[in-house]
């Protein structure tokens, strides 16, 4: 036998099924590209100049790993779809007398052409594409670009050892698929399944609870730490509720209606419910898959650009002054050299100071139980439950609000700042103290990033004395003179003036050999464009690869419609139904099939988008209406662009079945 026969046979094959195969070669060209630039990212050296290059370099490499586990599952499973539908030719070769011994190498000599074209044309593309790849990311950092051209080693290594290995880990898998099937069950692999499926009531509750429960979660969370929590934990229970249902849940509604003779006995309804307990049940993984990759999408695509877009609005949260300097646990002499900093700092720059904030203040964090605060007593503690204190004296409250309150020994003026408290009545650990009065705003008091993921409360009490009672309660033993400082004020200076004091006074704060450190919007401007552009650099990334793997899976999803669709619309012409009504019944199933994800997927985002906004507030992205607007122009955009892959691929079926 010729010793190229194998190979011009695979070249062949791949040839004649060129619907199925171009779509997956070209999607794995797309992955392994994005792979590369990905890893390039992580290790390239132009990446230095950047602020917080540390950062950034983490944030790359989260992303290679996304997309490496992403992409050993979807080629994986884009390879089963394939395998399945070439079973009938390797049943065919079977009975013509090739052993399968023969067929493994057919399929050796694919998987080695196709391996050889994606990895070498894949890994070329990265190549070619790795600047533009750097020039749009330092475009979305606002830093300039370097010249040069580079090519990574260690990305072309991982990219070889990564698809390399998938490509070992799916011929395994077919040529056992190969082996362990007999010829007649080759020959009918394709069409395997076509019996009407079972109802499957448990697993249809199974999926309604996990839904529900996964729903739940998502709405009533209130606490940002808690939704880090639990969040992941939604997502897992939405996936599993979302498979269950598209796979029984689905079929069980449709019998129902099945059921319904007054319903089901209509031409329509006759053929379009019929179809869709088969196609439910032959392309549930695929619909499943199609909305949660949907959904990622969405979520991943909003989120990072509400970041991006919001950038000036967190930072604004994180920093209310221009300059802010503070210190925990000084004395109050330290507290004098600190102004004594600053005031020298500011002369001798000329410098007006505005807008001034100064206080100090003791920091307590808190097991909160409704009106009950115990004291944190290991990190394992219940971390939604967790509240920050900040207690202050009347003297300074006066001072800063200018007015006259007046308060006993027992009393307090409580500020919620996040959280809320009922009753009139504090016991802290043990230490009751009465709210006098409960404080509508506290606008002289500019308090940390902190407050906006925890329940946070300020507490204005009469004297130090009181402050040391407190702390007592709550297991603190520091002096009482050792307090938190803040200093905050404004200047109309450019961002250069503004990172020179910064710089200034931190210099001077080191050389006093005084704890404390000065920061401000200007200083952190670039390291914060640094990750949030990361971010928002890797969503639009990541938001390609899902893309692109979404329009894989609904074309696949519509070949395979399309060969099921063309024998029973011989068979239903056959019968008496005239071309125009098939047509039209087909056309209604597969609408309703084909956007059925689209429809979940919104509904997936609406129950998730509070829980969504708790999880951004841990990033001080506050703006939740920016996070809604982008949210709806996402769902917008996605679904005009689903909208046109289904037309894309509605005309392969129609070719088809025509």
């Amino acid at each position: 036998m010729n010793k190229f026969f194998y190979p011009k046979l695979a070249v062949n094959n791949i040839k004649k099924n060129s619907k199925t195969y171009i779509p997956y070669m070209l999607t794995c060209i797309g992955t392994i590209m994005m792979f590369y630039n990905i890893c390039f990212l992580v290790v390239a050296k132009d990446i230095e100049i950047v602020q917080d290059s540390g950062s950034l370099r983490q944030v790359m490499l989260l992303g290679a790993m996304v997309i490496g586990i992403f992409s050993l599952i979807f080629l994986f499973y884009t390879n089963s779809f394939l395998i399945k539908k070439r079973k009938k030719e390797f049943g065919l070769f079977n009975i013509l007398g090739m052993e399968k011994k023969h067929i493994s190498k057919i399929i050796f000599f694919e998987t080695l052409i196709t391996s050889a074209i994606t990895l070498t044309v894949g890994i070329l593309s990265g190549i070619l594409l790795s600047k533009l790849i750097i020039l749009f990311l330092f475009k979305i950092l606002s830093f300039n670009a370097t010249f040069g051209f580079e090519i990574s080693p260690t990305a072309i290594l991982a990219s070889l050892c990564l698809f390399g290995s998938i490509n070992v880990i799916n011929f395994i898998f077919n040529i056992t698929q190969v082996h362990l099937s007999k010829p007649v069950e080759l020959l009918k692999g394709g069409n395997a399944g076509e019996r009407e499926p079972k109802t499957k009531w448990l697993l249809t509750i199974v999926g309604a609870l996990c839904l529900g429960t996964g729903y739940y979660i998502a709405v009533v969370t209130e606490s940002p730490l808690a939704a880090l929590n639990l969040f992941f934990v939604a997502v897992i229970l939405v996936i599993v509720g979302t498979y269950c249902l598209f796979t029984a849940g689905s079929i069980a509604v449709l019998k129902r209606l099945r059921e319904n003779k007054k319903y089901y006995y209509k031409a329509n309804h006759f053929i379009s419910v019929s179809g869709m307990i088969y196609r439910m049940k032959q392309n549930a993984a695929g619909l499943s898959n199609i909305c949660i990759l949907s959904t990622m999408v969405i979520v991943m695509i909003s989120s990072t650009i509400s970041l991006y877009t919001g950038m000036e609005d967190i930072l604004k949260t994180q920093y209310p002054k221009d300059i802010i300097i503070s210190a925990y646990e000084i004395s109050d002499e330290e507290a004098k050299t600190l102004n004594e900093i600053i005031n020298q700092q500011t002369s001798a720059a000329y410098i007006e100071q505005k807008d001034v904030i100064y206080y100090r203040s003791t920091e307590l964090l808190a097991i909160q139980e409704g009106t009950y605060f115990k004291p944190v007593e290991n990190q394992f503690d219940t971390m939604d439950s967790i509240s920050t204190i900040g207690i202050i004296t009347l003297e300074e409250f006066n001072r800063m609000e200018n007015k006259a309150v007046e308060l006993k020994d027992d009393e307090c003026l409580l500020y919620s700042q996040r959280g809320s408290i009922t009753e009139n009545e504090l016991n802290l650990n043990g230490y009751n103290i009465t709210i006098k009065e409960k404080l509508m705003s506290l606008s002289s008091l500019d308090r940390e990033a902190m407050a906006s993921i925890t329940n946070s409360y300020v507490i204005v009490v009469k004297s130090l004395d009181t402050v040391n009672r407190i702390s007592a309660s709550m297991n603190i033993t520091e002096r009482v003179d050792i307090r938190s400082y803040y200093y905050g004020f404004n200047i109309d200076e450019d961002s250069e003036v503004h990172v020179n004091l910064i710089n200034n006074i931190n210099s001077s704060i080191r050389e006093s050999d005084t704890y404390g450190r000065a920061d401000g919007p200007e200083l952190s401007r670039e390291s914060f464009y640094t990750m949030y552009g990361g971010l928002f650099f890797l969503g639009i990334f990541l938001g390609i690869l899902f893309i692109m793997a979404t329009v894989l899976i609904i074309y696949y999803k519509q070949i395979a419609e399309g060969y099921d669709d063309k024998e029973r619309f011989d068979i239903m012409q056959k019968v008496g139904m005239s071309r125009s009504e098939i047509k039209k019944a087909i056309k209604s199933q597969v609408l309703t099939v084909f956007f059925l994800p689209l429809i979940t997927t919104v509904v997936h985002i609406v129950f998730a988008f509070k829980v969504i906004t708790k999880l951004l507030l841990i990033f001080g992205m506050t703006n939740v209406p920016l996070f809604a607007m982008c949210t709806v122009a996402t769902i917008a955009v996605f679904a005009l662009f689903y909208l046109v892959v289904y037309y894309l691929t509605a005309r392969v079926y129609y070719q088809i079945v025509s």
